[in-house]
């Protein structure tokens, strides 16, 4: 006789695919009136919503297969922010298509490299990008463009009207798209390529619907149907963090900007849509601070709001100054290989009696790993302690964690032999799971056989009371190996004082921490995503 013990065990869940197509659906069914409002060039609002969206991306999808859209087939964007991007993101692949997002502020040279990397066969294009365009399209090998028009004007000979190919799938009421395996691409996004050239990332339906539960989480970015969202954070870059999706998922209200990303164009559009929830990195709400201490009558928002911060590490005095602004800073971690969200800097039931500094340390961490996101630091002896102090390299891993680039391009040195994807940040973990990020690898600084962190002197020289933004590099020393300088630019009106910089580092730092000297610049260069190009001033100020 079989015991019970010995009787094999049957799954007794029904196989139900985790797919993109069943997000938009429900969202169509349950929130069908909830607004997708999207800014135009003119500055006009349009208004849309989640029944809308529904039939539209529909649509887009049928209208794409009788273009001759073939399985795999990649979908290429070149757009702001608004409800047509939103709906290629639905549209291509529920039409079996990778909708592939085209980095607009990256150089018409490697716009060109990535769309025949990536083997793009259409184009939708919004036409204020059209002269982008033209300064490579020769170079690519799009069959067929398709222009968002947004002013009415005549579009080049040879594209088609984006509205037009919409209209050709007629109605499509009762039209089944065809079925999608919850391991196909839904997506493609290239990194910003800082180092080499830029390398394609590729996001399934499981990937996008598992990481879209774990945002809307309440102790992560806590994403609900009673929340309106204002994604500064490009759609261009890394899915805008993925919140259209976890948008649709909760049903919640989204509101796009358009290409107008200035502090005093996105103060109105929260004050005119009721905005609570926005995202963006830290430049975007230094702007937003710098504007309303400008002109306070005028900015004097009253609705709670919730600043989803990532890109880069937000320094802690921008987080009390926002708090003051009744906007609460949420510091998060990710990249572009992690669909993005790694970490989230929410505070622990255990830090509720901290004191105001010690509850801001916590919050300026990057914060402790998503759900299915594991995380470790690897120093030259291996995984160190997660003591808070020892420094290594952040390794992760998860459901929703690049496995390899697109064409298997550096996935030797990217990925560890036991499958973990090497970030390239350096960090120490706590005992309570935070991670920080101390910089870079290629960013830290070794001095006299001593590492120091460029990240941490950044931060806290943003804490002064006469600077706007710092980056520290290392520049070369006959004696010490490098030395750390700073990068100061002031506020407006302030004067840099090389004296009170140093005072105001002296007692948090060591002292060969402190920098050897301090230049001032208007600015400090940039890539595409907002992060500091620190090899151009390593180039620039080598001989400083």
């Amino acid at each position: 006789m079989r015991t019970i013990c010995e009787v094999p065990m049957q799954a007794t869940m029904m196989n139900f695919p985790l797919t993109t197509n069943h997000l938009l659906e429900r969202a169509a069914k349950l929130f069908p009136d909830v607004e997708i409002v999207s800014q135009m060039p003119n500055k006009s609002l349009v208004r849309h919503n989640y029944s809308s969206l529904f039939t539209r991306a529909k649509a887009l999808a049928k209208a794409l297969l009788d273009a001759g859209l073939e399985k795999g087939d990649r979908v290429a964007t070149l757009m702001w922010n608004h409800h047509a991007h939103v709906e290629v993101y639905f549209g291509a692949p529920m039409a079996g298509g990778v909708y592939h997002t085209l980095n607009l502020r990256l150089s018409p040279t490697d716009i060109a490299y990535i769309a025949n990397h990536a083997e793009d066969r259409f184009l939708v294009v919004d036409d204020t990008l059209l002269p982008l365009l033209d300064k490579f399209v020769g170079e690519c090998n799009f069959e067929k463009i398709f222009v968002v028009d947004h002013a009415g004007k005549e579009i080049p000979e040879g594209y088609g009207r984006y509205e037009d190919l919409i209209a050709s799938a007629g109605d499509v009421s009762d039209w089944t798209p065809p079925e999608a395996d919850e391991n196909d691409p839904i997506g493609m996004c290239y990194t910003s390529g800082t180092t080499g050239r830029p390398k394609g990332v590729v996001y399934s339906h499981r990937a996008t619907v598992l990481h879209s539960f774990a945002s809307a989480m309440i102790d992560t970015l806590a994403l609900s149907q009673h929340d309106t969202l204002l994604p500064v954070v490009p759609m261009f870059h890394a899915n805008a963090w993925g919140l259209p999706f976890t948008s649709a998922l909760t049903g919640a209200k989204q509101v796009h900007p358009g290409p107008f990303l200035d502090p005093p164009s996105l103060l109105d559009l929260y004050v005119k849509e009721e905005v609570n929830v926005s995202a963006g990195v830290p430049t975007i709400w230094l702007g937003i601070q710098q504007a309303i201490a400008e002109n306070p009558d005028k900015w004097n928002y009253k609705k709670p709001m919730r600043m989803i911060v990532g890109g880069s590490a937000a320094p802690e005095s921008m987080i009390r100054a926002m708090d003051k602004l009744g906007m609460q800073v949420i510091h998060a971690w990710g990249m572009t290989e992690t669909t993005p969200l790694g970490t989230v800097a929410t505070l622990k039931k255990e830090f509720e009696d901290l004191s105001e500094d010690a509850a801001y340390e916590v919050r300026a961490k990057q914060g402790i790993p998503a759900p299915f996101v594991d995380v470790r630091a690897v120093g030259e002896n291996g995984e160190v302690a997660w003591d808070g102090e020892s420094m290594g390299e952040l390794q992760v891993r998860g459901p929703w964690v690049a496995a390899s680039y697109h064409g298997g391009e550096d996935d030797r040195d990217s990925w560890t032999d036991d499958g973990w994807f090497r970030t390239g940040d350096v960090v120490t973990i706590d005992k309570y799971g935070y991670v920080k990020i101390t910089d870079r690898t290629k960013d830290l600084i070794k001095s006299g056989g001593e590492w120091i962190s460029s990240v941490e002197l950044e931060n806290a020289l943003m804490g002064h009371p006469s600077v706007l933004e710092a980056a520290v590099i290392g520049v070369p020393h006959e004696k010490w190996v490098e030395r750390p300088l700073a990068v100061v630019v002031p506020k407006p009106g302030a004067t840099i004082d090389e004296d009170s910089l140093r005072a105001h580092l002296e007692g948090k730092f060591a002292k060969f921490w402190i920098p050897d000297s301090f230049v001032t610049r208007d600015e400090i260069p940039r890539t595409s995503t907002g992060k500091f190009m620190k090899a151009t001033l390593r180039d620039e100020l080598a001989g400083e």
